[in-house]
């Protein structure tokens, strides 16, 4: 009887026994795209934490659970959940101030604002004002005078 010797000194791995960062491995052969599979998971692990967080600030757990209630301000892990989630692409819209929901955040749109600007120039007084170098001197040109020349100190 004759056994056989492996070629290869060490055994083969069975592809059933790969962890998670061996099937990470396997599934993504470049380095840099492991590492943003990898910041993936870390912004999906910061973004259910801070979930959680908040969830348990707004919540009374039932006194059975033995928790005690924490009072804690969740105005850091709102700005951390916020942050993470606009990582992934997500951000948060606000209604506008009158109340029209508009799509651009409530603000007035490129056509309104020529109109102010248009009524702006007919209502207001147009004036030119010319700064020199100290000392300042302000003046017009409405009234075609030279400009106040401050004698100069001998």
């Amino acid at each position: 009887m004759t056994d056989k010797v492996s070629s290869s000194p060490l055994p083969k791995e069975d592809p059933k026994k790969k962890g998670i960062l061996g099937k990470i491995k396997a599934a993504a052969d470049d380095k840099e795209e492991q590492l943003d599979i990898l910041s993936t998971f870390v912004r999906l692990g910061i973004l259910i934490w801070s979930g959680g967080i908040l969830t348990l600030a707004y919540i009374q757990l039932p006194p059975v659970l033995g928790i005690p209630e924490q009072k804690l301000d969740p105005t850091f892990i709102a700005s951390v959940f916020t942050g993470v989630l606009a990582t992934f692409g997500v951000q948060a819209a606000k209604k506008g101030g009158n109340g029209n929901g508009a799509a651009n955040g409530g603000g007035i749109t490129k056509e309104q604002m020529e109109r102010l600007i248009e009524k702006a120039t007919q209502t207001a007084p147009a004036q030119i004002i010319r700064v020199e170098q100290a000392p300042l001197t302000i003046t017009t040109t409405a009234s075609g005078e030279p400009p106040v020349v401050p004698p100069t100190k001998s």
